[in-house]
């Protein structure tokens, strides 16, 4: 890493049936594990995880299509964590994030979503590491 722009700090405390917070108070939240329905109020990792990078690729989104001059009127991503179990009896993570952009064709939103996979900070990192699926829909 070049230059570090911004750290965020959470401690969880009893994995995921206790409780997780941000250093600055921002979040604290009870969990849950995932799986069945969720109790009220509470929320687990992968959810977390799924808000997180939902967000994030957003953002990539709109940081792309500003540098390629193309104006995107909504920006939506839904980000799909999934929890499976491998082979080796471990467990693993993959998602598929659901990008709906509007103002732009179907091809120029799927030129977009690809850009914006090379340069969000979450694509970085689960790149190699988990499968990511991309879709584009009206």
């Amino acid at each position: 890493m070049n230059k570090i722009l911004y750290t965020a700090v959470a401690t969880a405390l009893g994995g995921r049936s206790g409780h997780v917070a941000t250093d600055d108070g921002n979040i604290s939240q009870d969990l849950a594990s995932p799986g069945g329905p969720q109790p009220a109020g509470k929320t687990n990792p992968e959810q977390l995880f799924a808000s997180g990078y939902s967000a994030c690729f957003g953002s990539a989104l709109e940081h792309v299509a500003r540098q390629k001059h193309v104006t995107v009127s909504t920006v939506q991503v839904t980000a799909h964590v999934m929890l499976g179990t491998t082979e080796a009896g471990g467990y693993a993570l993959a998602v598929k994030l659901v990008v709906k952009l509007a103002g732009v064709s179907l091809e120029v939103a799927q030129q977009l979503a690809d850009a914006a996979h090379q340069v969000c900070p979450y694509s970085h990192a689960t790149r190699g590491n988990i499968p990511v699926e991309i879709s584009v829909e009206a």
